[in-house]
């Protein structure tokens, strides 16, 4: 490689990092490099587990997984081989943190506006009957017939990682449209674990692991924020699911739809600063016993136990399955066998050309029907190569097998089968990126970066001069905490820049949040009787505060003709004016508040006003 093409190849790597940065949300980004690195921890298991299966140390692997490990309380306990607990133990603690997750993204993520849900939802259901019945088209009748369930479930650890490897340089949008579709995936695969595949059912253990299910709601209902609770009633539940004969990953997933997920509150976390300065004067132990408690509550629960499991899940657990799973001993025909059964065949046409064509027929027909659109950026090039890369099966698929079948002749067929499906889906899904690509135009699959609607000071509110060489422009939500925190930030730069800056605001209310989009209206209202910066002032001050009848106070207390303001909070004028910010931060690709743009170019890192200085300095300099 010449020294041109690697400053070439260099400044590439930047610009997607730098683009993968700008439209995803911190949490985001921490997870799905978190699942893209345990991609080669995963091949690297189940190569392992290959090898050793076929070699002269082969029975040791077997005896490995039949070790038998107790755990006594008295004259009670739990007794079960090696394999069994991976499968029915740590795996329960993977299928949780799945459980968390969703739990999170229809709370505070991706998932918090429901249009974006039509679909992936519709592919993703699709992405699993078109599998099924390809499946069953081949193996109808008998005991292989209830291997189905394998080729239903993606394993997104595996997905991610192949997609870094084929995929665009920026596929940050079709990430999280796969990322969408496996919650609806997980979802339905777990159920399906824990109903289709449970032995004899024992009520007795069922109305515990009911009562445990009321005790989490009860947590979730008077917004218990010690995790030590929900983590003991969890563990109560996987014992009462695993005496119950339901599959135990059901109570893991179950159970992390149930822990809370919530935004920092804005007290919470002034409580946390307090508590903190309290410690930095006098740190003594009590004081840093409250004050690690203070922040400690500041967090939900769904995102502390994240934090606290989601590396070692993705790290150990799946990897730790995989070893244990993916060890099929092909000696002595059996890879023949398995080459010619229609059970292999069923699995590797199930999950290779059934979820290509089920994810992208779902997403097409969700499209063409006007149910929803694909999120910006993603073509539907982009969805048949990510149906392609979905066919990669493995953890679940793996799980699934060694419960659909007794036979070890059956398992090692469907075995064979998902291990080569992870290779072909591979190579489907990097053709049909190449095809994408080079025919239908369709490289990255990625958000704006660029400001859709330029500034315009006659409808914009501008602080500074309107011919300024500088322009700030941030999106904000008069209800969300972080844009609270910065709200003084606007000051400090005009300080900084003088008349060389122009900072603008524009309104984005966030469905999360509901009354900021009432709140954005009153700003508006006020803006018609040129008190608009007060009014922003006052609102970010009493951002809890947010009812019609506090906004009436506020707009008093700015000096505002009252009548008039409640008459414009109902004009079609400024709902309108609301309603053009919201559309040019949805082209703009912005996700979330506060967003920035310095000049037109969006802002990505911390957002801070030695931050924003800085990155408004380095665009006045000259490029060259």
């Amino acid at each position: 490689m010449t020294a041109a093409e690697a400053r070439t190849a260099d400044q590439s790597a930047c610009k997607g990092a730098h683009a993968f940065e700008a439209q995803t949300s911190r949490s985001l980004r921490d997870y799905m490099r978190t699942e893209s690195g345990s991609a080669g921890l995963l091949v690297v298991a189940a190569l392992v587990a290959l090898v050793w299966a076929n070699s002269p140390w082969s029975q040791a692997y077997v005896d490995l997984w039949h070790t038998e490990l107790s755990i006594r309380f008295g004259d009670g306990g739990l007794t079960m081989d090696l394999h069994h607990w991976i499968n029915d133990g740590l795996m329960v603690v993977f299928f949780f943190v799945i459980g968390l997750e969703v739990r999170k993204e229809f709370a505070i993520g991706e998932l918090t506006d429901r249009r974006r849900v039509v679909v992936p939802l519709a592919a993703g259901v699709t992405g699993m009957l078109v599998p099924a019945a390809v499946f069953l088209a081949l193996n109808p009748t008998g005991e292989q017939a209830a291997g189905w369930g394998a080729v239903i479930g993606t394993d997104t650890a595996f997905l991610l990682g192949v997609m870094a490897l084929v995929g665009p340089a920026v596929s940050t949008q079709l990430r999280i449209f796969l990322l969408t579709l496996t919650v609806i995936d997980d979802i339905v695969a777990v159920s399906v674990i824990g109903i289709v595949y449970s032995d004899d059912l024992s009520l007795g253990a069922l109305a515990v692991a009911g009562a445990c299910l009321v005790v989490l709601v009860v947590l979730d209902r008077y917004a218990v924020w010690q995790a030590a609770p929900y983590v003991l009633v969890v563990l109560v539940l996987w014992i009462a699911t695993l005496e119950s004969g339901v599959h135990a990953s059901i109570a893991g997933m179950v159970s992390g739809l149930l822990v809370p997920a919530l935004d920092p509150r804005r007290s919470d976390v002034e409580d946390a600063a307090r508590s903190f300065r309290a410690f930095r004067q006098s740190p003594m132990p009590g004081v840093q016993r409250v004050a690690r408690r203070s922040l400690t509550r500041a967090i939900s629960v769904n995102e502390r136990l994240q934090e606290a499991l989601h590396t070692p899940t993705s790290h150990v657990v799946v990897p730790v399955f995989a070893l244990a799973n993916a060890g099929v001993d092909l000696r002595d025909g059996v890879l023949g066998d398995a080459l010619t059964s229609t059970l292999m065949w069923g699995v590797v046409l199930g999950l290779v050309l059934g979820k290509a064509v089920g994810i992208f027929g779902g997403a097409f027909a969700s499209v063409r029907l006007g149910w929803g659109r694909l999120p910006q950026g993603v073509g539907l090039g982009h969805t048949l190569a990510g149906g392609a890369l979905s066919g990669i099966g493995f953890t679940v698929s793996l799980l699934i097998i060694s419960l659909a079948f007794e036979s070890s002749r059956l398992q090692d067929q469907a075995r064979v089968g998902v291990l080569l499906a992870a290779v072909l889906a591979s190579l489907a899904g990097w053709a049909a990126f190449r095809f994408s690509a080079r025919v239908l135009g369709q490289t990255d699959a990625a958000l704006p970066t660029t400001l859709s609607q330029p500034v315009d000071p006659d409808r914009d509110h501008v602080l500074g001069p309107a011919d300024a060489e500088l322009t700030l422009v941030e999106y904000l939500d008069y209800e969300c905490p972080f844009c609270a925190r910065v709200s003084g930030v606007g000051a400090e730069l005009r300080a900084h820049f003088g008349d060389r800056l122009r900072y603008v605001t524009r309104h984005l209310p966030l469905p999360v949040h509901p009354h900021a989009e009432l709140a954005a209206l009153a700003a508006e209202a006020a803006a018609r009787q040129d008190r608009f910066w007060e009014m922003h002032a006052v609102l970010f001050a009493h951002q809890d505060e947010l009812e019609l009848e506090d906004l009436v106070g506020y707009a008093a207390e700015v000096g505002l003709d009252v009548e008039q303001f409640m008459r414009d909070l109902d004009d079609d004028a400024v709902v309108r004016h609301v309603e053009h910010d919201v559309a040019s931060a949805d082209a703009s690709g912005v996700r979330g508040t506060p967003t920035f743009f310095v000049g037109e170019t969006r802002h990505v890192g911390p957002y801070d006003a030695r931050s924003l200085i800085a990155a408004l300095e380095s665009a006045r300099r000259p490029t060259g």
